[in-house]
């Protein structure tokens, strides 16, 4: 989360647009049963339940990049 939060920083003091999706990994699957509520989540890393996804236009995709990388 602490990284979500520093390249969502660097992106808006660049200006530039973008949106995020946060995706719950450990949320049950319409395809599948899911694990969580078999095994629970002992033991797991908590800091790998959440995937962030950003996605920005395609006319600024190399210099967000180049921003997020360096």
């Amino acid at each position: 989360m602490a990284e979500q939060s520093s390249i969502r920083a660097r992106l808006f003091s660049n200006n530039i647009k973008h949106y995020i999706k946060t995706v719950n990994r450990m949320a049950p699957s319409p395809f599948s049963s899911g694990t969580r509520g078999r095994s629970g989540s002992f033991g797991q890393n908590m800091d790998l339940n959440y995937e962030y996804i950003f996605y920005v236009h395609k006319k600024d995709y190399d210099i967000a990049k180049h921003i997020i990388n360096k």
